[in-house]
């Protein structure tokens, strides 16, 4: 573990090397070309500045999210130069490949922890600073007990001697991971006012406690995921709506994919598209939806969506494709209840003859299917005037599904020239109605407050409420909840959890075929997978101190 655990100060921190003088102290001077702990923990700004490097090295931009849903059946990452999501979906993986195995940035909190009283400042912000820092910490933490397990737990920095550390039982680290949460809640502030050290976007109270209710619900710990959900849902936080559709967003026609029985459902079905896509926009940012972020900042720092998401004829790469499986568990948006799977050898007929029935499959979907998939025929004006969505197969920056993904893709930048500045949102507030709706009716079962969080995100969506009198019961609810989690969280990085947790990956991990029945991944899954390996290197380094995952 030297190579990550033992990591250079590096960041906000690194300064220029000063230019030499003849004094007569020279040799005694402090090395000029880094900072030493003796001469940097001095100021507000001191400290400000350490934090903002563990906030970069903590908090992961679209990569963490879009990647890691395409290591389940809800996408294809097709370049394996891109990421490892390829290799882990296809069951490729070994201990050659790094998965994440980083303690970079709890190092740097750790650091920032046994440093920031040193600082001379108000003493209400300075615990503000290390609250953050412990947050930042335990997010962290989170993201290696989800991909390995037992990790080695540290909470100092550690010196050349120390750096081989064991790995600590996953109960133990996932206790610290709740405790620290527990904790830094209650000193966080809700919101915060703006203007430098007090900047909008910084990790807040609800941040803390909605992340204490997504790490309790990846436990299986139901109490205390359906208390923390609940906290999270009087702290004034609401799913974001539209009102009115504007601009061209009035070009689409939908009457081609939905069957319309008067005027009032044509709206509420369109402004569920729009209410449900506008979530992810730049000019939305910080909206009323949104728990914790990653911020990005017009013309210095860029996310890579409309750039890995979108078709070759709109600049896209199609890194990251939707899979048929995804398309085939979208709801009928008039009834609320699974749509009949069409045959794939029956599809692929159709699209080679270009048959009209291959449009079939399209119609009266979930209005966050047309938000989140393109598909042949799909409508989008508001990227360029009289768009449709056409597929001629992979290669070439193409999709090598069939589809592409729409959710996330900003048009309003993409008209601009710009690339990509909209946040990436790590946890919003439709995530914590489900995690709620999730772990009270495996607690408890069924009741009006499980509905009501169920509800509350499908009206947003223009669904019809769920049945209660099919879903009367523990069993036939919670497959209803993970579908609806599947559909509401596409693309978000939940799923990757989310298959492993409920141990449905052997039944999904499945080949991945395009809509002409050709092969586009194979996919074998075996057990081992349910964990990531640690990287041999790391093994090696360890002097015998760390053991490996099953399987590798």
């Amino acid at each position: 573990m030297k190579k990550n655990i033992y990591i250079k100060w590096i960041g906000a921190f690194v300064i220029v090397l000063a230019i030499s003088s003849c004094k007569k102290d020279f040799l005694n001077r402090p090395p000029q070309d880094q900072l030493s702990d003796a001469t940097f923990w001095k100021t507000e700004n001191d400290l400000f500045s350490a934090l903002n490097d563990t906030y970069s090295s903590t908090l992961p931009g679209e990569g963490g999210t879009i990647y890691d849903d395409a290591k389940t059946d809800n996408a294809y990452g097709q370049y394996p130069w891109e990421s490892t999501a390829t290799v882990v979906s296809a069951g490729d993986i070994t201990s050659t490949t790094d998965a994440g195995w980083s303690f970079g940035a709890i190092r740097s909190a750790n650091l920032l922890l046994e440093n920031a009283d040193k600082v001379q400042m108000d003493a209400g912000r300075k615990e503000r600073y290390k609250a953050e820092a412990r947050f930042l910490r335990a997010f962290s933490y989170l993201d290696l007990l989800n991909k390995f397990g037992d990790v080695p737990l540290i909470t100092k920095t550690l010196q050349f001697a120390e750096v081989d550390v064991k790995r600590a039982p996953k109960a133990e680290v996932y206790k610290f991971i709740i405790d620290e949460l527990t904790a830094v809640a209650q000193i966080l502030p809700q919101t915060y006012a703006g203007g430098k050290y007090n900047d909008k976007g910084r990790v807040t109270k609800g941040a803390a406690i909605a992340l204490k209710a997504r790490a309790a619900l990846y436990n299986s710990d139901w109490k205390v995921a359906t208390d923390a959900a609940k906290e999270v849902m009087t702290l004034g936080y609401s799913l974001f709506k539209v009102s009115a559709e504007t601009g061209d967003d009035l070009g689409d026609d939908y009457s081609k994919w939905a069957t319309f029985s008067n005027a009032a459902e044509e709206k509420k079905f369109r402004l569920g598209i729009r209410s449900y896509e506008q979530i992810f926009w730049a000019k939305n940012k910080q909206n009323s939806e949104v728990i914790l972020d990653r911020q990005y900042i017009q013309q210095k720092d860029a996310n890579t969506l409309n750039t890995f998401l979108p078709s070759a004829n709109l600049g896209g790469w199609s890194s990251v494709t939707p899979t048929q499986e995804l398309v085939n568990d979208y709801l009928n948006y008039k009834t609320g209840e699974p749509v009949p799977v069409v045959d794939p050898a029956v599809r692929a007929t159709l699209f080679k003859n270009n048959d009209a029935a291959f449009a079939n499959e399209y119609k009266n979907r979930d209005p966050r299917f047309y938000a989140t998939v393109q598909f042949v025929g799909s409508p989008w004006n508001n990227i360029e005037s009289g768009y449709e969505f056409a597929w001629n197969g992979g290669g070439n920056n193409n999709s090598s599904t069939g589809y592409n993904f729409r959710k996330m893709v900003d048009p309003e930048i993409y008209k601009a020239q710009l690339d990509n500045y909209s946040n990436v949102i790590l946890i919003r507030y439709a995530e914590i109605l489900l995690t709620y709706a999730e772990a009270q009716n495996e607690l408890a079962g069924p009741d009006a407050s499980v509905y009501q969080a169920l509800n509350d995100i499908r009206d947003r969506a223009g669904m019809p409420q769920v049945d209660q009198a099919k879903y009367n019961s523990k069993t036939s609810l919670r497959e209803l909840i993970h579908r609806e989690r599947r559909i509401e969280l596409a693309l978000e990085g939940q799923r990757y959890m989310d298959i492993r947790r409920w141990k449905i990956a052997p039944q999904v991990m499945k080949n991945i075929t395009d809509i002409r029945n050709t092969l586009a991944q194979k996919r074998v899954w075996t057990d081992k997978l349910y964990l990531m390996p640690i990287p041999q290197n790391q093994m090696d380094l360890s002097n015998a101190i760390l053991t490996q995952n099953t399987g590798y």
